[in-house]
């Protein structure tokens, strides 16, 4: 046999040795993930039903709104908010650790220079002219090493930091997404108020000609004392009222500009309105996928990933350890002989280390990530099955806030008719002042319910865009496309089973 051969075999000897052996350390009774995820049969949507037309997600769904103001304050709050920076630094920080396991898979090289001043025992090992002498030691070398990955741990590893950084990137989105519903759902608080002050307001005026009215009334004799002291004390009750709102509308405004990065700053320097915001528009029908596309979903579902990647690490973590090493350089006693050509060393072999026994280190390690693994998907589970049932929701609000207002406009028909006719009696004399205050508490009510049903639909409709993960836009291409994802109809509450 040739000095060529028997070195390979000296190099393959200690591989082969390791396979033989590999049997020490087993998983045999560790007990696998047994959790499955979700898919959308299992949660009652129909995976068959195929729509004509996919609605893609709308990132900037607030512009639907139609309120320049709101777009302003919205894109300030994105690009000033703490909150949405810290999300980022975690991106940042998951992504260096992606790639500080990624370098870790790759050959390494490092240089070394050693220099020591030192005696050398006379009762050891070392030989006379040596023994009991004080010399100077130096090396001057490159160390390299290479771990190749026979069973795959680098490349789980790898997974798994990758699956964590894919999820926090989707943590970072849904933290925008967050975001943006909270500064529009102030700015649609901010637009009642406004509107209930400004009833409010017109209230106050209201009682203050009534006031006059009766002042005039007791005058002439035709009414008492008792309607003049309760004409004057539904003024002070009015002033109290907007005086309430008035803090309300304070309050709102901190937190709208808490939001945007800037509590000292008038966040709405024109008062919005509830009649200047446009409905959102409803989508004819939910693709099952928009709720995979959402953010904390998306999140969740990168976990489930990052977790079998570490379920596959700590498998991985049975099997040998397999290391090429290297080094060349120069060693010697004596600083001037070490650039001298008889300095040279050079060395080449495999390191192996294989677990034989640990004491269950490595079957407890990967028991825990199944565990982890069947918590990860449950987690994914339960954020889907969240997402559905608030889609639901907002989609019953949506729709019976639409009835109501439908049926409020009549009420507020009826109760402005009424108090017209009781305004005509009370100033012909043909009623009291009591049903003519009446009559204007009931129209006051409606109104106001009016303002709130109005908010309420807006605040549904902001709900079901948070919901569905940012929004949605109708395709502008009105010709039929082949549809790739199943679809969601949308029924009332009454058709759902």
């Amino acid at each position: 046999m040739s000095r060529s051969s028997s070195r390979g075999l000296w190099l393959l000897a200690p591989v082969a040795a390791a396979l033989l052996v590999a049997g020490c350390a087993s998983t045999d009774g560790v007990a696998p993930s047994n959790a499955q995820l979700r898919d959308a049969a299992s949660l009652g949507l129909s995976a068959s039903q195929a729509a004509a037309e996919v609605a893609p997600i709308e990132p900037q769904w607030w512009q639907a709104l139609g309120d320049p103001q709101l777009d302003r304050l919205v894109e300030q709050a994105l690009q000033g908010s703490p909150n949405l920076r810290v999300a980022q630094a975690r991106v940042a920080r998951a992504l260096a650790a992606a790639d500080g396991v990624d370098a870790a898979s790759g050959p390494q090289l490092n240089g070394q220079f050693d220099a020591t001043h030192q005696r050398f025992t006379a009762k050891g090992m070392v030989p006379a002219p040596l023994a009991g002498s004080i010399q100077d030691t130096a090396t001057l070398q490159l160390n390299g090493s290479w771990e190749i990955d026979f069973f795959g741990r680098h490349r789980a590893a790898l997974d798994a930091a990758l699956g964590s950084a894919q999820a926090a990137q989707a943590e970072a989105a849904a933290a925008r997404t967050l975001l943006a519903t909270n500064v529009v759902r102030g700015y649609v608080q901010l637009a009642r108020l406004q509107d209930q002050r400004e009833l409010a307001e017109r209230a106050l005026a209201q009682r203050q000609g009534m006031l006059d009215l009766v002042n005039q009334r007791v005058s002439a004799g035709l009414d008492g004392v008792l309607e003049q002291r309760q004409s004057e004390g539904a003024v002070p009750e009015a002033r109290q009222q907007i005086e309430a709102i008035n803090e309300q509308i304070e309050l709102t405004r901190h937190a709208l500009a808490a939001l945007i990065g800037q509590p000292t700053q008038d966040p709405a320097p024109q008062p919005p309105r509830l009649a200047g915001l446009r409905p959102l528009p409803e989508p004819r029908a939910l693709p099952t996928d928009l709720l995979g596309r959402r953010a904390d979903i998306a999140a969740a579902r990168w976990r489930v990933e990052a977790s079998r990647g570490e379920v596959a690490n700590a498998r991985a973590q049975f099997y040998p350890n397999l290391n090429l090493v290297a080094y060349v350089g120069l060693s010697s006693i004596g600083l001037d002989e070490l650039l001298t050509s008889g300095a040279k060393q050079w060395g080449i072999g495999p390191a192996v280390r294989l677990p034989i026994f640990d004491g269950g280190r490595l079957r407890a390690n990967l028991s825990g990530r199944n565990a982890d693994l069947d918590a990860a998907i449950e987690s994914y589970n339960a954020a889907v099955v969240e997402a559905v049932h608030e889609v639901a929701d907002q989609l019953a609000s949506a729709r019976s806030v639409a009835l109501q207002r439908a049926q409020q406009q009549q009420a507020l028909q009826s109760a402005e008719s009424a108090y017209a006719i009781a305004e005509q009696r009370y100033r012909a004399g043909l009623s009291n002042h009591l049903q003519l205050l009446s009559a204007e508490t009931a129209v006051l009510a409606q109104r106001r319910l009016d303002v709130d049903l109005r908010t309420r639909a807006l605040q549904a409709q902001v709900n079901l865009a948070q919901a569905l993960g940012g929004g949605w836009r109708e395709p502008t291409d009105a010709s039929p496309t082949p549809a790739t994802h199943a679809a969601v109809p949308m029924r009332s509450a009454a058709e759902r089973p």
